[in-house]
């Protein structure tokens, strides 16, 4: 019923050229995404400090700055200036968004065994989710 293939396959196979593209080690993937969800949360960050400026969050950008150089090797991340804003953000959707990012952070902090991190997401999630509740009862 079927015929048999006579010709060699138009298609290459792996096996034979392992460098032919770029390799990366499973600790890199884990460096770059944590660098990027890092940089997410500095950016909401900047943009809560704006809204609602502390010492708190101030102190909390610059760590997280530091950590994102860290992982980045050495390259400083971009960030917005403290008097850039377009629009009037809804400070408590961006509670909301850090505290999600912080999780992120934390389970990729988790994969990759990164003790320093980890705990600076730990702690950026109890104080977004404290502002939420402060939010919360001063909004009833």
């Amino acid at each position: 019923m079927y015929e048999p293939i006579r010709n060699k396959s138009v298609h290459r196979t792996m096996a034979g050229t392992p460098h032919d593209f770029p390799h990366r080690s499973r600790e890199e993937e884990l460096d770059i995404q944590l660098a990027g969800h890092l940089a997410t949360l500095l950016a909401v960050t900047d943009e809560l400090r704006v809204v609602a400026p502390s010492a708190d969050l101030d102190a909390a950008a610059e760590r997280l700055a530091e950590q994102v150089t860290r992982l980045r090797g050495g390259r400083v991340p971009a960030r917005a200036s403290a008097t850039t804003a377009s629009r009037e953000p809804d400070a408590t959707a961006l509670h909301r968004r850090a505290h999600a990012l912080a999780g992120r952070v934390l389970v990729v902090a988790a994969s990759r065994a990164d003790t320093a991190v980890a705990i600076l997401a730990a702690e950026r999630m109890d104080a977004h989710a404290a502002a939420l509740q402060s939010r919360e009862l001063a909004s009833r």
